[in-house]
């Protein structure tokens, strides 16, 4: 995984004690490098005190950013002193990527005029004038810390994930593998919508990839690597041969598409067709696809697969789609989310098994073969999806956690039971705004992250459901 890189600049304004820049910009290279970050920073040299605070200095900046462009991931703008928002604004309204703005607290004892900042006064300044321009950026809390302070070293591990959900998700490729599945209207989308926030939709038709199958023979190099690789995986030990073969061929032919149009994600009909003439469900093939780092979701919902590659860039984790499935006995707060088998393992308990699909196997027994069955680990989680309408993607995100709760054993498939706070009320505000019986999940708590860059960045509409 490439380390990021952070473009550093300093604020500056004439009246002030420069000299505290040359503090900050030291302070700032070890703050970033501590937290395993990387940087590239303008010559201190070329403006005074190492600063932006002219027209000129901010027209020097943004030269250097511009012959810079590509090697970093997003700015830090800091302001060890009040900043002057005219240089601040030349020198930053092109950088192309999210912007963090900082600024350094005054300290009890050094008020006097050689020490004192005001640097709680000037950062108002900047983003007041970065409104004007219409240049987004990232404020977080506190309002001013110190770049040496714990608090900064969280800021910058948010402000991370920002970048990669932004710069992730401006541009991308998205693979529909297969027409809408006829009985799913739940799943429809607008590809048009998509389109417009920069996501690229390649349809492929189901037939192509089953006549690319049936081409592939059972010694195909490619066949014999991926039975392997699939075995290492999971455990395929009740998985007859034959079926075995064309699981592996599916995933072969997958991930030539996944090379040939350079996708990123992708949403694949994962039923009935596969089951009625090739006897797997490919539930695994997604699971596997999932840990791999290519979002896979099932059912054709490429809305769900737009919400996990954001939530795969923010925790740089798996990502699984699940069904709202089952109350939890009494307990309003708690749901049973599930899927047939595409989660990702290092979601799960454990290795998972592969199975004959249970609901397949009911009305067409050998059918089915595919299913990774399994729990989902107790963990903190981020749940969101979204939709398209009129033009638009229109996204929810809230926090939860899986518990340790038990689900009996004959309950077949993937799941987990998850307490989320004020479920019910959720529930509502999400029937009522159209949303699938579908969410996607990732460990850790991302809310805040996936909101800014969401909003400030990305343009979708928000939903809140908290």
């Amino acid at each position: 995984m490439k380390k990021m890189t952070f473009a550093l600049c300093f604020s500056n304004r004439g009246f002030m004690p420069g000299e505290l820049i040359y503090n900050a910009r030291e302070d700032m290279v070890k703050a970033v490098t501590a937290a395993g970050y990387d940087y590239i920073m303008m010559d201190a040299d070329l403006t005074r005190y190492g600063g932006v605070e002219t027209r000129d200095e901010g027209r020097l900046y943004a030269k250097w950013l511009a012959e810079h462009n590509g090697r970093y991931d997003g700015v830090i703008f800091s302001m060890p002193i009040f900043a002057d928002e005219n240089g601040a604004i030349i020198a930053l309204q092109d950088a192309g990527v999210p912007i963090l703005m900082q600024a350094y607290p005054d300290e009890i004892g050094k008020m006097d005029f050689q020490h004192r900042r005001d640097a709680y006064c000037g950062k108002f300044s900047v983003t007041d004038v970065f409104c004007q321009y219409n240049v987004p950026f990232t404020v977080l809390k506190p309002h001013v810390v110190h770049p040496l302070s714990d608090k900064f070293r969280e800021n910058l591990r948010d402000f991370a994930a920002i970048c990669r959900v932004v710069n992730g998700m401006k541009r991308f490729n998205l693979g529909c593998i297969g027409a809408r599945t006829t009985a799913f209207k739940t799943v429809r989308f607008d590809e048009i919508a998509l389109q417009k926030y920069g996501i690229n939709v390649e349809s492929f038709d189901l037939s192509e990839l089953f006549a690319k199958v049936k081409d592939k023979k059972n010694d195909d190099p490619a066949v014999s690597a991926k039975i392997q690789r699939l075995k290492n995986y999971s455990d395929f030990s009740l998985v007859p041969k034959e079926n075995m073969y064309t699981l592996a061929k599916v995933s072969v032919v997958i991930d030539q598409y996944i090379k040939e149009y350079r996708l990123d994600a992708l949403a694949l009909r994962c039923w009935n067709e596969m089951e009625t003439y090739l006897r797997i469900c490919p539930c695994v093939l997604l699971s596997e696809l999932n840990d791999r780092g290519i979002v896979a979701s099932c059912e054709i919902d490429v809305c769900s697969a737009v919400t996990m590659r954001a939530m795969s860039l923010a925790s740089q984790g798996a990502t699984a789609v699940l069904d709202w499935n089952n109350n939890y006995g009494e307990d309003e707060n708690k749901v049973i989310l599930f899927h047939c088998g595409p989660v990702a393992q290092s979601l799960m308990t454990g290795r998972g098994t592969v199975t004959e699909h249970k609901m397949f196997s009911k009305s067409d027994p050998g059918s089915g073969w595919g299913s990774n069955e399994g729990r989902i680990k107790p963990m903190p989680i981020t749940i969101s999806n979204c939709q398209t309408k009129d033009g638009k993607i229109i996204v929810y995100v809230s926090e939860g956690k899986i518990t340790d709760d038990v689900i009996e054993r004959e309950f077949f498939g993937c799941a987990g039971v998850a307490k989320i706070d004020d479920l019910q009320n959720k529930l509502i505000k999400l029937a009522r705004g159209g949303f699938k019986h579908h969410t996607s999940i990732c460990e850790g708590h991302y809310k805040e992250v996936l909101k800014e860059a969401f909003t400030t960045y990305l343009h979708y509409d928000w939903v809140e459901i908290d």
